[in-house]
């Protein structure tokens, strides 16, 4: 995924995507291509099993539907309606379960379950309001009424032609019924009451089941197809609707953001507590002592005010670093450029940047791409063990994209709890995305995109 989604950066976006990203020659090769091994790989088998449940479950399905919808609606002059109405979609809803646990199994196809219910209060006259002010409910219940006419269509194509293509292949091992048991030659393919046609003869019976073999190489990719509409039923009326998926995500999102700033919060008071705190304390105590010192031995005075002294400039070093880690001044002032080269001149390696922008993005996107790159940095200063870097920052449309390169030993992998985890959540707070490509023996390839927001 992230070998692909690099290489679409290199060809999309107008920067070329290097030779860091594997070829896949590591694949294993089948001996055989696709066409030929379909009609014997389980998934033909799952996705035709899948075709041959739909029918009963959409006949189920249609018939309670069509039943409780039709008695709730008739029953809606009385208030004996609404709850057969609420029973007939919460019946429905019942059934999404199932059919997703089967695309689940059958097609691999995973759907995420829609939004629940929010009832605001206990009681059952406020979870009936709730089931009939879903819109998910209705969506439920329009599957039902549109799944039963498509589960009639592709089971009748896909049992049509499973079963047509594997008789006729196998037509040569049963041909022999015909004369022995039926009285004529063989297969009839035309006959009225003056004339019959036969397949009897050996071409005929080699045609026949060569006619079979195409049948059969193509109707998994039929079967496929078929299926391919069930998929794009239930992930598009049984699964969530993009805009709760958005909630979803944004509610994420906005937890990523919370923990990540009491983090900070907690980064900057050990900072603080352990570091510049600590020395103020110990300035202040050493003063007291050099006051106390001042006319008994006025050398030893001014050699403790002499240290001192040196204390001052080491907690103002800490704390501009710190300051620094908050929001850097070079930032604010002049820019990315000269706030990249800055870290890169801070770098253990010799760095490269370049930054091609057209204009300063939004601060607080300044901001993140400032710090990704100062971590990115930072890793390839203490694990990458590389020679040189390089950092390339530009515009592409309405993102913002980020690439650093190393030449060192590679083995980066963000999927393993590490300093990148924590950047890829950061990024992905703000709709960004991180990708990283770091084979054993290197060179690492770590791209980061950010919204462009001027």
């Amino acid at each position: 995924m992230a070998t692909e989604y690099g290489q679409e950066y290199g060809r999309d976006l107008g920067r070329p995507a290097g030779s860091g990203f594997p070829d896949h020659d590591g694949e294993r090769r089948r001996p055989l291509p696709a066409a030929l091994r379909a009609p014997v790989e389980p998934r033909a088998w799952r996705e035709f099993g899948y075709v041959l449940l739909g029918l009963p479950i959409a006949i189920a399905l249609f018939t309670w539907t069509v039943t409780m919808v039709s008695l709730g609606a008739g029953l809606l002059v009385t208030f004996l309606g609404i709850p057969v109405l609420a029973a007939a979609l919460a019946g429905c809803r019942g059934f999404g379960v199932l059919e997703r646990m089967r695309a689940r199994a059958l097609l691999g196809l995973e759907v995420a379950d829609p939004e629940p219910l929010r009832t605001g209060r206990p009681g059952p006259f406020a979870w009936m309001g709730a089931v009939l002010k879903s819109g998910t409910s209705w969506r439920h219940l329009l599957y039902a009424l549109l799944q039963f006419p498509w589960a009639v269509f592709s089971f009748g194509v896909a049992v049509a032609f499973w079963t047509c293509g594997w008789s006729l292949l196998t037509y040569p091992l049963w041909c022999w019924v015909f004369p022995m048991y039926a009285g004529q030659g063989g297969l009839q393919l035309y006959g009225d009451r003056h004339h019959s046609v036969y397949l009897d003869n050996p071409f005929e019976i080699t045609v026949t089941a060569l006619v079979g073999l195409l049948v059969v190489l193509a109707t998994p990719w039929i079967v496929r197809a078929l299926t391919t509409v069930d998929g794009l039923l239930v992930r598009g009326l049984l699964g969530p609707t993009r805009l709760s998926a958005r909630v979803v995500e944004l509610e994420s999102d906005r937890g990523v953001v919370v923990d990540t700033a009491a983090a900070d919060l907690r980064r900057i008071e050990r900072d603080l507590h352990d570091g510049a705190q600590a020395r103020l304390v110990s300035l202040a105590m050493d003063l007291g002592l050099a006051k106390e010192k001042l006319r008994e031995d006025p050398r030893a005075a001014a050699r403790m005010v002499e240290d001192a002294h040196g204390e001052v400039k080491t907690a103002l070093q800490e704390l501009r670093d710190l300051a620094r880690g908050i929001h850097p001044a070079v930032l604010t002032d002049r820019g990315l450029d000269a706030a990249l080269s800055s870290v890169a001149s801070r770098c253990t390696v010799p760095v490269r940047v370049e930054v091609d922008l057209p204009a300063r993005p939004a601060p607080a996107i300044e901001g993140i791409a400032y710090f990704t790159v100062s971590e990115l940095l930072q890793n390839v200063s203490k694990h990458s063990r590389a020679r040189s870097a390089s950092v390339d920052v530009w515009r592409a449309e309405d993102r913002l994209l980020i690439q650093v390169v190393d030449d060192g030993t590679g083995g980066a992998d963000a999927s393993r709890g590490s300093g990148l985890a924590g950047l890829a959540g950061r990024l992905g707070a703000v709709d960004g995305v991180l990708v990283v490509d770091s084979p054993a023996g290197g060179p690492t390839r770590v791209i980061a995109e950010l919204p462009w927001r001027p």
